[in-house]
């Protein structure tokens, strides 16, 4: 494998996009920590802090795919969240639009007249969330936060916020799409997964704090670390495992004329993933469950704040954030995954799957091995999403520690990741060099 990381460089191109990420990596960071003109950045931290900013819910899902940017109060604090939600609205609705969908269809020009539609969404979402937040933090005490956030309040500062806001998140936007042109891997989500590693010093910092004797006694010993390292391996393991998991599914091509000349038909495979949602229910699923806690802050009744308190670590949360896990892994299948349009494409070409007659039959196999794949997937995605949130309230584990153990953080690192080695591993065997993957190697390159 090290051997593989020095071919990398070896090569001109590849060297060049390696070295082009990481350069707009770092203009990434730089976002990240750009502060919003006419704020006080430190009692914005406070306040988000003592609202359970840093133990989950909707603010800990905003600040960890900013990258730190919403503690920060930065014109990066949106991040790239406006462009994804942009992006599956529109994912949504090419389902139920036949004008999309008939775009969806038309080959690299209907996917174009698409992104054109989502940047055009991503400026709409960024200005609504950025005058909702200017006018947030210039509400002061009415949404609980301190009178000195905004030191000159007016319509000027809700202006001016709102265009850094829909600026720095239009500059990322941007970045992630040259990332994807000229670097290596998928831009957006590397953007995502950076914002997401660049709290890792931080877990580190705390593990350590925790390692480190208070009055001769340390929270957490070194046979309670060894059991935290093999946990996070194995958990590791498992998602790799499950992120690549697929059932191929056989098809038979028959031989057909192609002009004068006969097609040979043969066999091929399907494929279909086990976890075919990817992370989405798990955010969905955090972004409606964070709502609530929110709501119940803001009600005069010291009950009502108690429970808001603690709800985001009860048992009663985890148990409806599986249960929507579970419904939303069935809603973006439902919404994503057409085995009536798969069966048709398959009849259209001549293919077949052995013992399924072609057309609605197909269709119908295709649903109900789907829907079992899918229920496999859930219930791991349920699994990976709560262990954070079974740390914290019951091992006592920190929260920024806790996340690095499953739940988002690490299903989308592991994916990004995965991505990412594909990537590499097929610039290095274009060129007759040996893969990070033994089955990758060429063994008579050379």
């Amino acid at each position: 494998m090290l051997s593989a990381f020095v071919n990398t460089f070896k090569i001109v191109e590849l060297r060049q996009r390696i070295l082009f990420t990481f350069g707009l990596i770092f203009i990434c960071r730089l976002i990240a920590a750009v502060p919003l003109p006419g704020v006080n950045a430190v009692a914005i931290r406070d306040f988000i802090t003592a609202q359970g900013g840093a133990e989950g819910g909707l603010f800990g899902i905003m600040n960890l795919f900013s990258g730190g940017a919403l503690l920060q109060c930065s014109i990066g604090t949106l991040g790239i969240m406006p462009y994804i939600s942009a992006s599956i609205i529109l994912q949504l609705m090419t389902a139920v639009i036949p004008h999309l969908e008939k775009l969806a269809r038309e080959g690299d020009v209907g996917r174009q007249k698409i992104t054109q539609y989502t940047r055009y969404l991503t400026v709409i979402i960024c200005a609504v969330q950025g005058a909702a937040m200017a006018i947030a933090l210039q509400g002061g005490g009415y949404f609980g936060l301190p009178a000195s956030v905004v030191r000159i309040p007016g319509v000027g500062f809700v202006l001016l916020t709102m265009m850094a806001l829909v600026a720095g998140s239009l500059l990322l936007m941007w970045i992630g799409e040259q990332m994807t042109d000229r670097g290596i891997g998928n831009g957006i989500s590397i953007i995502i997964t950076v914002n997401i590693v660049s709290s890792m010093p931080m877990a580190v910092k705390t593990l350590i704090d925790k390692l480190s004797p208070v009055d001769g006694v340390a929270e957490i010993g070194v046979f309670h670390l060894a059991l935290l390292i093999a946990l996070i391996f194995f958990v590791t393991l498992g998602v790799v495992a499950m992120t690549q998991a697929q059932q191929k599914i056989p098809v038979q091509f028959a031989k057909r004329m192609v002009g004068r000349k006969m097609m040979q038909g043969g066999t091929s495979h399907l494929p279909l993933r086990v976890n075919y949602s990817g992370v989405m229910p798990i955010i969905f699923a955090s972004a409606i469950l964070g709502i609530f806690p929110m709501i119940g802050s803001k009600i005069p009744w010291q009950a009502a704040r108690e429970w808001a308190n603690t709800f985001p670590m009860s048992f009663w949360y985890m148990f409806f954030f599986g249960v929507m896990i579970l419904f939303f892994s069935y809603f973006w299948v439902a919404t994503q995954f057409n085995p009536i349009q798969i069966a048709d494409d398959l009849k259209r070409r001549g293919g077949y799957v052995p013992g399924i007659r072609p057309g609605t039959p197909t269709a119908e196999f295709l649903d109900r091995t789907m829907t079992r794949l899918t229920l496999a997937g859930a219930v791991f995605l349920t699994a990976i999403a709560v262990m954070p949130s079974i740390m914290t309230s019951q091992f006592q584990i920190p929260w920024i520690v806790a996340s690095f153990f499953g739940g988002t953080s690490l299903l989308i690192i592991v994916g990004v990741m995965l991505d990412t080695m594909r990537q590499i591993e097929s610039h290095l065997l274009m060129r007759h060099y040996d893969g990070f993957l033994k089955k990758g190697k060429i063994k008579s390159g050379r």
